[in-house]
């Protein structure tokens, strides 16, 4: 995860529509992953051209609930851990 302030291209490729407010950067398991957040919730999740083919979606903070955002958090996690930690983790917290 990252800070994401949106760009001069990010801004023109979004036009009118472009967010306000702070934006997070967030690493999907995979490009289906990225499609289907964005599919959910399109008023929360959002992309730009600079992320085509990327597995990762932005997120708008002010729109998105404390436990989801927990939930994205750790599945970004999940997705980019060594197998290994990931799976030590699943096990002692039953996530």
């Amino acid at each position: 995860m990252w800070d994401r302030p949106l760009r001069k291209s990010d801004l023109a490729a979004l036009g009118d529509g472009a967010p306000t407010g702070p934006i997070l950067g967030v690493r999907t398991a995979d490009l289906e992953m990225k499609d289907v957040l964005l599919a959910s919730d399109p008023d929360v999740f959002f992309t730009t051209p600079h992320f085509d083919g990327y597995p990762a979606v932005l997120v708008r903070l002010g729109r998105i609930a404390r436990q989801d955002l927990k939930q994205l958090i750790l599945e970004a996690w999940l997705a980019r851990a060594p197998k290994r930690v990931a799976s030590a983790f699943l096990q002692t917290s039953h996530a």
